[in-house]
């Protein structure tokens, strides 16, 4: 799907996971909501939600790399 490695893997994932978060931000924009998933699943806690968001970018930044491989 995103690269044939497992890391290529755990990125895609990732970067989708991310992705569809950010349009749900966007909508409940829009609906007057908090929509971030991110902070629904790992409650008010500022570090955790940080770390999810890292890994969202690092896991874009695999992607890119793995996709210009190509």
């Amino acid at each position: 799907m995103f690269g044939k490695s497992f890391l290529g893997m755990i990125a895609g994932v990732l970067t989708v996971v991310g992705a569809l978060n950010w349009g749900l931000i966007g909508i409940g924009v829009f609906m007057n909501r908090d929509l971030n998933v991110v902070r629904m699943v790992v409650g008010t806690v500022p570090a955790a939600e940080a770390v999810v968001y890292i890994l969202v970018g690092l896991g874009a930044v695999v992607v890119l790399f793995e996709s210009m491989k190509r």
